[in-house]
């Protein structure tokens, strides 16, 4: 088996005596798709940001290809390699879709910079190359001259996904990526997912259990901040523990 991409160990944060995330043992290979799913509370988001650098560690270690990553700044991570789009589209609003990718492209080819610098450069051939190819990628080439707050909710969720993308990430961690989204922006999404696997490992938190067993490689269960289980989405449907700690035992039309 190849060397993971990304792996902790005995990872946690607390915030005062709770223990939001504890001795987390966790890795993923490089074109994986790995699903992290809980009930509410499991301490999913704080994972991720763990991951992402938004949250700093309490205890344990964050490795992305063998180096040490623990301390390493949410934007330096992003340099490296790990991008992450959240719950609520983070988006600015009052620019257009195309400026958005830009400004997160100019980001990967210049490194870290102000907004006027971003408002005053018009074209930089590399950076329109690659928000370009953002937009491609998340289906939104019709909308590059749209205001992004005019967006409708799923096609500011996949905006946000686009932004993360035109950052040239190796991992993408997706959280709720198709919350309140209809069916056909679920769809829509579920084949954007598919498809960037293809370029990049997908970490993904998601209730929708459908879009889950559907889509995931493998998937990782989160209870009470700790590793309940992990494995095939066959495997983590016909594990008992998994049904009793996060469905009570029932798993029609939900697991």
């Amino acid at each position: 088996m190849d060397e993971p991409i990304l792996r902790t160990t005995g990872l946690g944060k607390r915030f005062g005596a709770f223990a939001a995330n504890s001795a987390i043992d966790f890795s993923v290979q490089p074109g994986e798709l790995r699903a992290v799913i809980g009930p509410n509370g499991a301490g999913k988001t704080t994972f991720f940001n763990l991951l992402s650098g938004f949250t700093e560690a309490t205890e344990g270690d964050i490795f992305f290809k063998g180096d040490r990553i623990t301390r390493l700044a949410g934007p330096r991570r992003v340099a490296r390699g790990i991008a992450k789009a959240f719950q609520t589209a983070n988006v600015y609003p009052d620019e257009t879709v195309l400026q958005n990718c830009r400004l997160a492209a100019l980001a990967h080819t210049q490194g870290l910079f102000s907004l006027e610098l971003f408002r005053r450069s018009t074209r930089l051939a590399p950076v329109d190359r690659i928000a370009e190819e953002a937009l491609e990628l998340t289906d939104l080439q019709a909308f590059a001259d749209t205001r992004a707050g005019d967006l409708s909710h799923g096609d500011k969720k996949r905006l946000d996904i686009a932004i993360a993308i035109a950052t040239k990430p190796q991992i993408l961690l997706l959280d709720e990526p198709v919350a309140g989204m209809s069916i056909e922006e679920v769809h829509k999404t579920d084949r954007l997912i598919r498809g960037l696997t293809k370029r990049m490992t997908v970490l993904l938190i998601e209730h929708d259990m459908t879009m889950i067993m559907g889509i995931s490689d493998s998937i990782t269960v989160l209870h009470q901040g700790k590793i309940l289980a992990e494995g095939t989405p066959a495997e983590i449907r016909a594990n008992t523990t998994v049904q009793e700690a996060y469905l009570g035992g029932h798993t029609e039309g939900t697991l």
